[in-house]
């Protein structure tokens, strides 16, 4: 299997992850002209799973280094897949909830509270699973993040101002989305020999077999959690399977490639977790928040027409950068 063996390498995979993660929201944006965010999030899950499969076919398949997917998965312990399938569900609660907020408040907002706040709490707790890397320059990198979370709350409750109890809403679900979000890599990394890729411990997982893993987990959670969404919807009128299978090419397209854009994200950061440590990189790709508010400022226009934002948006994405860049540094 395709194995990092640099730290360089592991940064830049992590950068893609971040790219991957903050820009999937915009197929839910696409798809939100003429789809139901409910009906779209089965379509990202689908596209989640073939992505997975496609991935560890291929480069979790060549090479000699380390273990084939299906090799692989045929060795790992129960209690390595079900950890790793806890997660799948625990994110799948989290990223339903974060799907939610984004149709009800906007990209801009939801990215930055939610994921922002699921990157403090989960490269704490990552740290402490697997420590690896400079705490203080860690911990002073995660310290400038939430200082850039404050920002973009204050911009967004300037947005809001005159009250807009949907946006309430949305900034809700985005915070309770993030404190779920920051479980859910710890245990699919438990279940990682991340010190040795090349040979692992028997009865663990490689990333690529844990990703493919974890999409399983979200599809079984789903059925149960968009289920119960689809039928008591946050927002609208009640959705049913039939509605889904009534949707055309076009209608499903875009979550199918948000589902492979979030799933490529999250294969390449399991992937450099073997060289950056856990913390390192979870905390990297989470940075995703900025990537998203740059494309809900820019190119969605959320914050169009509202006063004394620009200079907090500013702020955000330059202690965004700060913060990241003192997360590299601790890695390296």
């Amino acid at each position: 299997m395709f194995i990092v063996t640099s730290y360089t390498t592991a940064v830049v995979f992590c950068l893609i992850t971040m790219l991957c993660w903050g820009s999937w929201g915009n197929t839910q944006k696409l798809a939100a002209r003429t789809w139901r965010y409910e009906l779209y999030y089965w379509d990202y899950v689908f596209g989640m799973v073939a992505a997975a499969l496609i991935l560890g076919l291929t480069m979790g398949s060549m090479g000699d280094s380390g273990r084939a997917m299906l090799p692989d998965l045929a060795q790992a312990s129960w209690s390595n897949i079900w950890s790793v399938i806890l997660g799948g569900v625990i994110f799948n609660a989290s990223n339903i909830l974060l799907s939610a907020s984004v149709s009800l408040a906007g990209m801009a907002v939801a990215f930055p509270l939610g994921v922002g706040l699921a990157l403090v709490l989960g490269t704490i707790i990552n740290y402490v699973g697997a420590p690896k890397g400079d705490p203080t320059m860690l911990f002073i990198g995660v310290a400038l993040v939430v200082l850039a979370i404050i920002c973009n709350g204050v911009a967004s409750s300037r947005v809001n101002r005159g009250g807009s109890s949907k946006a309430g809403m949305g900034i809700t679900l985005a915070l309770v989305a993030g404190v779920l979000m920051s479980f859910f890599y710890r245990f699919v990394a438990r279940a990682m020999d991340l010190d040795n890729f090349e040979n692992p411990t028997a009865g663990m997982l490689t990333p690529y077999s844990a990703v493919f893993v974890f999409s399983i987990g979200v599809t079984l959670s789903n059925l149960l959690f968009n289920t119960l969404l689809m039928r008591r919807p946050l927002e609208g009128e009640p959705v049913s399977y039939g509605d889904y299978f009534a949707g055309g090419f076009r209608a499903h397209l875009p979550g199918l490639l948000g589902g492979m854009i979030w799933c490529l994200g999250t294969a390449f950061n399991y992937i450099a977790a073997g060289r950056a440590g856990a913390a390192v990189s979870y905390a990297l790709g989470q940075g995703a928040p900025m990537i998203a508010a740059i494309w809900g400022v820019f190119i969605w226009h959320e914050f169009r027409g509202s006063k004394g934002t620009s200079g907090l948006l500013w702020g955000m994405f330059a202690l965004y950068i700060a913060g990241l860049a003192m997360i590299v540094i601790a890695g390296n």
